[in-house]
């Protein structure tokens, strides 16, 4: 069989069809499962979200490719099993958006971004009501049915914290000012230095599970998103650390010889370059 690219959809959907017919198919994505694949939607999301940071408009046009392949991929195989198709899924997300935005779609007084939000939130609160009616109806049991049960627990657990936040906060159980968590925070250190002292590993994990607890929330009040605060951290910190390994390539020194004070020099000299972050 051959097959030419195409700015058509339709032809990526006939590859993964291809792909995945029996004897004729790839033997490796036939043996694929929801499952399995899963890992590699999360995967192709942070790799998007990668393009984006590192402003590399040709990655994030092949990135975006790779996480249009994952939805055809599992469309493909919920319609081998006769549960939804790829044409299933795109009616889904325009009936969402048509609904979400009736202030362009339709007869809506939202004209402010604030009055947008809260028409959303409505919109969406509607939705979940309703989905939770159709999952009940079809049979499936809802683990959590509180305030917090909305927040998927699938998330990174630094965008789960955040999300967790949010939703209390809607309900008055939030600080109404930082001052109060970055006095948490210096608590949730205190107490984790005990832990230390103790020697109780589960203690230390609960501990240091609290104090970033509480850097998320800090996070979250000065309007900093955590997971891309840690991210540009992570960055940052590559890049910091890549000059002390080629400072010490240059100088003919083995950086697994090279002493920590040595490594922390050169750390401070890549602090001190103009275009280190």
């Amino acid at each position: 069989m051959t097959m030419e690219p195409s700015r058509d959809i339709t032809r990526l959907l006939e590859i993964m069809a291809a792909l995945r017919t029996p004897v004729t198919g790839c033997p490796w994505d036939l043996e694929q499962n929801f499952e399995t694949i899963k890992p590699y939607t999360i995967e192709e999301a942070y790799e998007v979200a990668d393009a984006i940071e590192r402003k590399d408009m040709g990655d994030l046009c092949e990135e975006l490719g790779d996480l249009l392949l994952q939805v055809v991929f599992h469309a493909q195989m919920a319609e081998e099993k006769g549960q939804f198709s790829f044409g299933d899924v795109v009616e889904a997300i325009t009936r969402k958006m048509i609904r979400r935005h009736p202030h362009v779609f339709a007869v809506s007084d939202a004209d402010t971004p604030g009055a947008v939000k809260a028409q959303w939130d409505e919109i969406k609160a509607e939705e979940k009501r309703e989905r939770a009616e159709r999952r009940g109806k079809a049979g499936y049991v809802e683990q959590d049915n509180g305030l917090l049960g909305s927040v998927q627990r699938s998330f990174p657990a630094l965008t789960e914290a955040l999300k967790i936040q949010e939703k209390a906060a809607k309900v008055g159980f939030d600080w109404k000012e930082a001052a109060p968590i970055l006095d948490k925070i210096e608590e949730e250190i205190g107490e984790l230095r005990e832990a230390l002292a103790d020697g109780n590993q589960q203690a230390v994990a609960d501990e240091l599970g609290d104090l970033i607890f509480a850097t998320v929330n800090i996070g979250r009040h000065v309007g900093a998103d955590p997971e891309m605060a840690l991210r540009g951290t992570n960055t940052k910190f590559r890049k910091r650390f890549r000059y002390i390994e080629t400072s010490l390539e240059a100088s003919g020194e083995d950086i697994g010889g090279a002493s920590l004070e040595r490594m922390e020099e050169l750390w401070v000299e890549a602090k001190g370059l103009r275009n280190s972050p």
